[in-house]
């Protein structure tokens, strides 16, 4: 898709999407990351935007989350960058040229809490486009995982 390099032949002309994939991130897991890495394949840009939402209460503040984020992408993945952000995803994709919202789905929970914010972008000009999570990484959630963190031993 011309991602990391110049377009492929056909495609001059085509207008250029940057995709937003906004999340708490507290913390950054191997699902996000496969979301971003699909994103990537579909998209010419991805965001990360680290958000604050305010019925979640994170360890740390967004810029410590979004550094975090930064650390766990791959140096090659020159397409794909993060940013903090405290306010409405469509405010951030409407003021950074951001033409689509892109949200991982890991059952029909989540799809139902997501078909809603979708409803709501859309009405703002921001449409979502829905990425299924893989099999292997569908019941891991961030809570899972900062809960499973707190219950192991630590060594040393």
């Amino acid at each position: 898709m011309g991602i990391d390099g110049p377009p492929p032949a056909g495609t001059r002309g085509r207008v250029r999407v940057r995709a937003v994939y906004p999340g708490s991130f507290d913390p950054f897991t191997p699902g996000h990351l496969d979301v971003v890495g699909r994103a990537r394949a579909l998209f010419d840009e991805v965001v990360v935007l680290v958000a604050v939402n305010g019925s979640k209460h994170p360890g740390v503040d967004e810029e410590q989350r979004a550094a975090a984020v930064r650390t766990s992408l791959p140096a090659a993945w020159t397409s794909v960058t993060v940013a903090a952000w405290r306010g409405l995803t469509a405010e951030y994709c409407l003021r950074h040229g951001a033409g689509v919202i892109v949200r991982g789905v890991r059952n029909t929970t989540d799809l139902q809490v997501e078909c809603r914010l979708a409803a709501m972008n859309q009405s703002l000009g921001v449409p979502t486009v829905f990425l299924s999570a893989q099999p292997e990484l569908a019941a891991m959630s961030s809570t899972a995982v900062r809960t499973r963190g707190k219950s192991l031993p630590r060594s040393g």
